[in-house]
Formats: structure tokens, C-alpha cells, sequence
């Protein structure tokens, strides 16, 4: 009989203890979650990458919706549990939901402390724990000023990195006389502050808050020294503590935390917990390998394995903020039964310090330089006698036995049961068995199967090089294929890392990335002049030396080196001095061939280059701008006569079509852009093999996108049916933007689908409307600043504003 399984919070922890259940007894329960956060299952660790724009929410998520419904789980979204009723094994939440149980697990976390003084709940106050505090923080940096972040510990300064990469004037204080001073040695801390501060980030130790002060809002926070400090935004990152209220009104048994015993049981047999909220011998935690560790426990014990037990060990510590690397481990205090030994470097910045007791590794800092963590955690948790190694110890795993490893050497004299990734307990051995056993070739698959680097990514490295060293040269690792020969990043990177440093020219780009020549090449260059256009619309001026030739002279070179000219025609609509224009050009120009092309356009070939100047002026005069048949970006939105001539259409499709392609020209694009809209499903404007489609139908009109029609042939993917042509549009902007994000350059939008994936660009455009609207904001932003083409685009202001969105007034005045 199927038993009814309850659990209260959805976080990392019983997110995981679901993976392994699922895995040891699909069947056995019917499952309900009734989470307090209104959103799926995410990744807690990478909240910091998402703060300072490295990552966005998307990423980050572990189970989406999809996940809940194959298993069959009831997910409650934004219900918070408020009573426990024990007798009768029910759980309410505040929206009056009442749920039975067999099993009940308790996993509600923790809650950030806040610190007793004047003001702590003053507008402007936040703390930082959810997806919730970051997009607050995140609402908070647009306005450039002025935070405070109370606390040096690790969410601290991850909070901190996060708020000056968005611009914010950021000052750290903490209370100890040296950061992180629970996870690091005094040394090591003043490494850290030295790095922060380099940052830009203003650092004051010994700092005792008094009081947050402002009228109605956060104006400042003021020291017990009478120093105040200007702010607009406090962060509070003190610490945390269980939330083990709701067990506690239960009448379960609670100390600091819900005391558990070894296979995660509260006081009533039928009642687990686990995760920040739980204690167990003694001892709460915060780190995310133990959490994993109880979510494996307790799961097999509701899969009915009653010998598992809960067994703590020590967990690295790392700091998430890009370009500073720390690893700590152990216990590093000082005392007469122990000793140690320290390596400094300080013109590369490297500080290392072993601690020993018995000849035994106790406790690592490592400042720097960290590639030896997953070796020196080996060797604490076996208390590996490191007598014969002990004067080569400090160098690492690579100077062991005599000479040096390289890196890739020094990783296969690992042992299989070496802890390669701490966050999910994933040794050696499992993950190259599991590439062995299953065939795993990628990154992602070894992800999937093992878990390892899948949370907060520092072990991806060393996963990496097994897979090398597991598969030897059919290993391709195409998630760091360079752009080009110029870089070692990928595209992905590279974008995540123009937002994440604001980095907002070629040159600044170049330089804080490293570049390995002077001014790029013919493959980056265009590329990284995208990338910036679209990130920075309003601040970054369109470098035209970066565009390929065709885009430079709005013109498509031909074999002979001559050039085509294709005037927009907006929805394939022209009339006759438009005709005439062109008839008159051809003329003067002696133009040898005029064709129209598949685009519902006219297409004048053969035209020399330094006529294009003026063709392109006596177009202008007829009102013409650019096809942009060259462009990355918008060229055509093909259209039938639609409704009001078609006896079988069923919407203004021409009027649709015009509508889009106004609204969008002059947008750029990853790759070329093709849309069409078809007045019925008939289908004349073939709008089922374009990037973008629009089938009109009786009860509206359907979206399709992610088709092609060149060297490959594919047909669309269905968006969805919405049933106005302002939602249409809405949609269609949307998608477009989030392409736009995410694309990789010249990457068409069917490649850049089947990557991100169908079902997730349905949920994001279709499923949220908060998103969509927000992509389609975005979109009508950048269109403000969308660049003339010094040649084609000559029209008057009067036409201009016609051919923009109307959030765009003020944009001919500024092309003026």
C-alpha cells in the first residue's frame, strides 16, 4: 500500500533525499512538499554567481516543474506550514491546505539573525538567504549608491563582490580583526582583506555596529566609535539559525536545532528531519555536504534500510566570488601538541599552512593556490602518516616521490576513494566507474549520473581532467572550445563575464580577459562588438570596424566583388513610387539585375562599392532603409494578403507582419532572423520553416519558432496559441530578447533551442509572465538605442518615430 509522504520546505537537502528515495523505492510513497518560497527547487550555493550577474535564476534551479510531474509529486508553492497536528498526522499551511501523512520530514532550514540595534528593520535592511533578498539586492544596485554589508564571514563578502559588480559603493564591516576568522588563520584573513579590498570594496575590522539610522529609510549605519557610514542598502550576514520553531509548537523535542538521532528521527517516530534546521549529535550545520549526507540517511531509512547512519566529517570551506581562491579545512588553531608548517609567496600571493598533531594532517589554509584541497583532505580523512613525506608536504601531491607531476599525474595518483567534489560526496572512483559503465562523455552527463561539480562548480576542474584521464583523446570537451584562437574562453564565458566585471569596451574586454593578441581577430571581434551592443545598449557605441565588410557598407559583396542592395519593404508591401524609386536607381546606376527575392523584397545586384553611397541616398529620398539582407539581425517577416483579401484567412496577417518588422527593425541578433506570418493554416508565407512563425486561426494566432530552411531542414517547434495580436507581439519580442541573451554568436535560434531547450523557453516566455514582460521591457530599452546606419537608414524623424515602438519617443532627436 502506497503511504503517504510529507515534506515541509523544498530546499537542497530534501530535494536531494528525493533523488535517492525515488531511486531506492519509486513506489512506496505518494508524495507532497508544501514550500514557503513561491518557485521550484534551486541551488542555494550559486545565489552569490547569480547576485553578481555570473548566473541567472534559470541555471541555478535543480528541479524544475517538469521534475514534480513525472514523479508525481504535489508541490504547494508559497505555502508555509503553520500547525502540525501529531495525533491526527496532519500538516495546515496559511492557505488553509490540510495535508495527512505517514512519514513527515521536517527540512524548514534556517533564518538569518539579525542584529539587535536600533533601526534593524528600517526600508533598505535586508539579509541574505533566498532568491528573494537577491532580487532585492538586486533592485537596490540599480540605483548605483551606497551599501553596507554587516559581516565578513563567507555570504558576507559574497554579498559584498556581488553589490560592487553591480555597481554599488560597497563597505564590509565586521566585528573580529580579521575576516572569515571561524574559517581562516590571521594570515590567511589578511590575504582576503588585501583582495577584497582590491576589489574596490571598503573593509573596517573591529567594527561594532550601533545603530542603523535614516528617516523612514536606510540613510547610514553608525559604528559604537560615533563613525557613521552612508548607505542606502544594509545587508545583514551575521549568521544563521535552525528554524525549528513549527517542530518546537509540535512538541518535538528542540534544542538549537530539531534534535535528530543518527538516521535523522525526531522525537516521534513518524516525524524526520534534516538540513540547517536539524541537530544532530550536538552539532547544527551550514555547509551543504553534510545536508547531502543527512538527505542520503534519511532517505534510506524511508526506503526501509534502517542501518545508515549519520557520521560527521569535516567540510572544506570556499569562498564563491570570482578570482579569489581560498580553502580551508579542519582544525587550525594554535597549541603546544601540534605543529605546522607555512608557505609564503607574496609576490604571487600565495600563502599555504599545514597543521599536524602526531604526524597527522588536522587542519589546511590555503590562500592563493588551492589545487592540492581534494590531496590534503585525503590525507586528514584517512590521518595518513606523512613522516616520509614531511619536507615536501607543504609543495603538494605533485612533488611527492621524488620529482614532480604534472597536473594530469597527479590527479591519476589520486586514490579511488579520494573526495573529488565535497559538496556531494562524490569520490575518484564513481566518477570514473560511472563514465566507464554508462559511457559518459561530457560534462553535463557526469553531472547528471554523479552529481560531481553540480553544485557550487570549484571541483569542475579536477572532474574534468579524470574525464581525460578516463577517456583519453576522444575526450572533447566542447563546454571550454575557445571562440577563437585569441582566447581560452568560450562564448558563454565571455558573455557571463563582460556582465559580471562591466566590462564595457573591445579593449577593456581584451585586457581583463587576457586576450592573447593585441587587437582580436576576424572571429572574435565581431563577436565581442555583439556581445556589447546587447548587454550595454545604452552606454556602449556600435563599433562598425568590428562588423563584417557586408554590415559596414549595408550591402552583400558577390563573386565578382561587386554588391546587392535590398531596400526594406515592410510585410513585402511596396506601391508604385516605391516601384519608381527603384525603377530611377537602376537606371542612373546602370544596375545589371534586378530580382525579387524570397523574402518578398526587390534585390538590385551588381551595383560597384563606391556607388553605394549614393544609391543608397537616392533610396533615402524615397523614403527606403536597409533590408539589412546582411544583417545579424531582423531581415524579413514574409506575409500572405491575409484577411482582407483571402477568402480562407482568418487574421490581418500582412498587417501582423508589418507590425513585427517595425516594431523589431533594426535590432541585432545573434545570427540572421526570418519570420513570417500566415493568415491561415494554409500556411502561403511557409511561416513554419522560419526562425519566427505566426499561423493565424480562427481562435487566434499561433506562435512557432526554431525552424530552418538552409543547409538545414527543420520545422518548427510550437510555442503556444495566445489570442490577440498585441499578446502576439508581447510574446514574440519576448523570445526574441531572451535568443538575443543567450545566443551565442552566430548561433541561429534553432541550435541556440535545442541547447537551452524547448521546455524551457516555453516556461520562461509562456508560463511567467513576469519574465516575459520583463524580456520584452529589455528589448524596447535597447531599441531607444539602437544605432543609424551612417548610410541607409536616412529618414526623418517624423518616419523614424513610425518605425519604433512608442516606448522609443526620443529616439530620432538623439539620432539628430
Amino acid at each position: 500500500m502506497t503511504e503517504r509522504l510529507v515534506i515541509i520546505g523544498n530546499g537542497m537537502a530534501p530535494g536531494r533525499m528525493l533523488e535517492h528515495l525515488l531511486e531506492a523505492a519509486p513506489d512506496r510513497y505518494q508524495v507532497t512538499i508544501f514550500n514557503a518560497e513561491p518557485r521550484v527547487n534551486y541551488d542555494r550555493i550559486m545565489l552569490s554567481p547569480v547576485l553578481s550577474g555570473e548566473k541567472g535564476y534559470e541555471e541555478i534551479i535543480i528541479h524544475g516543474d517538469g521534475w514534480y510531474i513525472k514523479h508525481g509529486i504535489m508541490l504547494y508553492k508559497g505555502h508555509r506550514i503553520v500547525a502540525i497536528d501529531r495525533a491526527a498526522k496532519t500538516v495546515t499551511s496559511d492557505h488553509g491546505v490540510t495535508e495527512p501523512y505517514d512519514k513527515l520530514v521536517i527540512a524548514t532550514g534556517s533564518v538569518p539573525f539579525i542584529i539587535p540595534v536600533p533601526g534593524n528593520d528600517m526600508a533598505g535592511v535586508l539579509s541574505y538567504r533566498d532568491l528573494d533578498d537577491v532580487n532585492s539586492m538586486l533592485l537596490a544596485a540599480q540605483s548605483r549608491a551606497k551599501a553596507v554589508v554587516i559581516g565578513g564571514g563567507l555570504l558576507g563578502l559574497e554579498a559584498a563582490a556581488g553589490l560592487q559588480s553591480r555597481g554599488m559603493d560597497v563597505t564590509v564591516l565586521h566585528v573580529m580583526s580579521t575576516l572569515m576568522e571561524r574559517q581562516l588563520d590571521p594570515a590567511a584573513g589578511y590575504l582576503l582583506q588585501k583582495a577584497v579590498e582590491a576589489r574596490g570594496i571598503k573593509v573596517i575590522t573591529k567594527a561594532n555596529t550601533k545603530a542603523i539610522v535614516g528617516n523612514g529609510k536606510v540613510e547610514g549605519v553608525e559604528l559604537a566609535d560615533g563613525t557613521i557610514i552612508a548607505a542606502n542598502l544594509v545587508v545583514m550576514a551575521v549568521g544563521i539559525r535552525p528554524n525549528a520553531a513549527i517542530a518546537r509548537d509540535a512538541g518535538i523535542e528542540t534544542n538549537r536545532g530539531i534534535v535528530v538521532d543518527h538516521g535523522m528521527s525526531t522525537s516521534d517516530p513518524d516525524v524526520m528531519a534534516l538540513g540547517e534546521c536539524a541537530e544532530v549529535g550536538g552539532q547544527v550545520y551550514g555547509l551543504v555536504a553534510p545536508l547531502y549526507e543527512m538527505a542520503r540517511v534519511a532517505a534510506s531509512h524511508l526506503a526501509g534500510e534502517e542501518g545508515a547512519r549519520f557520521v560527521h566529517s569535516d567540510t572544506p570551506t570556499k569562498l564563491k566570488v570570482t578570482g579569489i581562491d581560498l580553502y580551508s579545512l579542519g582544525d587550525f588553531a594554535d597549541g603546544d601538541d601540534r605543529e605546522e608548517i607555512v608557505l609564503r609567496d607574496a609576490a604571487a600571493g600565495i600563502y599555504k599552512r599545514l597543521v599536524l598533531k602526531d604526524n597527522r594532517l588536522i587542519g589546511t589554509v590555503l590562500y592563493g593556490e588551492t589545487g592540492d584541497g581534494a590531496w590534503f583532505n585525503d590525507l586528514k580523512k584517512k590521518q595518513t602518516d606523512i613522516s616520509e613525506m614531511r619536507d615536501t608536504l607543504i609543495f603538494g601531491q605533485a612533488y611527492q616521490g621524488g620529482s614532480p607531476l604534472d597536473p594530469m599525474a597527479a590527479v591519476a595518483a589520486l586514490a579511488d576513494d579520494a573526495e573529488i567534489c565535497g559538496c556531494n560526496g562524490v569520490c575518484k572512483g564513481k566518477i570514473t566507474g560511472t563514465i566507464t559503465s554508462k559511457g559518459l562523455t561530457s560534462l553535463d552527463d557526469v553531472r547528471a549520473h554523479t552529481k560531481a561539480s553540480a553544485s557550487c562548480g570549484s571541483c569542475t576542474g579536477l572532474v574534468e581532467q579524470l574525464m581525460s584521464l578516463t577517456l583519453g583523446d576522444s575526450y572533447n570537451p566542447t563546454a571550454v572550445q575557445p571562440m577563437c584562437k585569441c582566447t581560452d574562453f568560450g562564448h558563454d564565458d565571455v558573455r557571463r563575464l563582460i556582465k559580471a566585471k562591466g566590462l564595457k569596451t573591445i579593449p577593456e574586454v581584451m585586457q581583463e580577459l587576457q586576450w592573447k593578441t593585441s587587437c582580436g581577430c576576424a572571429k572574435c571581434r565581431p563577436a565581442l562588438n555583439y556581445y556589447l551592443v546587447c548587454d550595454w545598449p545604452d552606454e556602449y557605441a556600435d563599433d562598425y570596424q568590428s562588423r563584417f565588410i557586408n554590415e559596414r557598407v549595408h550591402a552583400n559583396i558577390q563573386k565578382d566583388g561587386t554588391y546587392s542592395v535590398v531596400p526594406r519593404m515592410w510585410g513585402g508591401v511596396t506601391n508604385a513610387n516605391e516601384l519608381r524609386a527603384i525603377a530611377d536607381v537602376v537606371d542612373k546606376f546602370e544596375i545589371p539585375l534586378v530580382k525579387v527575392t524570397g523574402g518578398q523584397r526587390i534585390d538590385m545586384l551588381g551595383i560597384r562599392k563606391e556607388d553605394l553611397p549614393a544609391v543608397w541616398s537616392d533610396l533615402g529620398k524615397a523614403g527606403f532603409v536597409s533590408g539589412h539582407a546582411y544583417a545579424k539581425g531582423l531581415r524579413t517577416v514574409k506575409t500572405c494578403v491575409g484577411s482582407d483579401w483571402c477568402r480562407f484567412g482568418t487574421q490581418d496577417s500582412t498587417g501582423l507582419g508589418i507590425r513585427i518588422e517595425k516594431f523589431m527593425w533594426g535590432s541585432w541578433t545573434p545570427a540572421k532572423l526570418k519570420m513570417a506570418v500566415s493568415g491561415c493554416p494554409r500556411n502561403c508565407a511557409e511561416a513554419t520553416c522560419k526562425d519566427v512563425g505566426v499561423i493565424c486561426v480562427d481562435s487566434g494566432f499561433e506562435i512557432h519558432f526554431a525552424g530552418a530552411a538552409g543547409l538545414d531542414i527543420k520545422g518548427t517547434e510550437v510555442l503556444g496559441l495566445v489570442k490577440s495580436e498585441d499578446e502576439a507581439l508581447e510574446v514574440i519580442i519576448a523570445l526574441t530578447q531572451m535568443y538575443r541573451e543567450q545566443g551565442r554568436y552566430l548561433e541561429r535560434i534553432y541550435k541556440w533551442a535545442k541547447r537551452v531547450g524547448v521546455a524551457e523557453i516555453k516556461r520562461q516566455i509562456l508560463d511567467d509572465a513576469d519574465k516575459r514582460t520583463a524580456y520584452y521591457d529589455r528589448f524596447v530599452f535597447s531599441q531607444k538605442f539602437a544605432q543609424v546606419d551612417p548610410w541607409s537608414e536616412r529618414v526623418s524623424g517624423k518616419d523614424k518615430h513610425e518605425f519604433r515602438p512608442m516606448a522609443s519617443v526620443g529616439f530620432a532627436e538623439a539620432a539628430e
